[in-house]
């Protein structure tokens, strides 16, 4: 039964094709000329937005199926993020980072450390209360109030940041999402 409720959830996930309005609202801020990783990418809506946007781009999931088609285009890296195994990007760094409904956080502190200066990270995902809604459910699975603010905290400068119930999209319930720029001169001035 589990198996059958985690397979509906990732097909609701990988039938959606047009990119997150919150990743398109702050894509531009990803300065050109570096490459941008899109985390976890599923059926690659993003990554194919960053193309579009003339993006170098690296995609990478469990199940790169999906992204197939991209190869030749795109950097495509099939790992499973969460099997304990060493990060696949260690002593790498990107323009940007994109990580949408998704959330494994043994990988938290390492998005910041693959963040090049100037670097944007952009995050969206489900966070506590979005139970009462759809999957996912499992707390393990759900941002903590104010998670991605902490995980932010005095290493990049926040540009702009929600946190509540989103009815709107393919995939309505409550949501925490984050931009944020390392910028050591932004976040130098905004601590003085």
């Amino acid at each position: 039964m589990e198996n059958d409720a985690n397979t509906t959830a990732n097909s609701r996930h990988i039938s959606i094709s047009e990119p997150s309005r919150w990743v398109r609202r702050f894509a531009p801020l990803i300065p050109l000329g570096g490459a941008v990783l899109d985390l976890a990418c599923g059926n690659g809506r993003h990554a194919r937005h960053f193309l579009q946007l003339g993006f170098e781009v690296v995609a990478v999931d469990r199940d790169i199926e999906f992204v197939a088609d991209l190869s030749g285009q795109a950097e495509i890296v099939q790992a499973d993020l969460e099997d304990g195994g060493p990060w696949p990007f260690a002593g790498r760094t990107f323009s940007g980072i994109v990580v949408v409904n998704y959330l494994h956080r043994p990988l938290l502190p390492l998005l910041g450390d693959s963040i090049a200066e100037k670097g944007v990270l952009i995050y969206e995902t489900f966070a506590i209360g979005n139970e009462r809604f759809t999957r996912p459910r499992n707390p393990d699975h759900l941002l903590k109030d104010g998670e991605l603010l902490e995980l932010v905290s005095g290493s990049m400068q926040v540009i702009a940041y929600e946190h509540g119930i989103v009815e709107a999209g393919p995939l309505p319930g409550v949501k925490q999402r984050i931009c944020a720029v390392n910028d050591s001169e932004l976040h130098n001035l905004s601590a003085v």
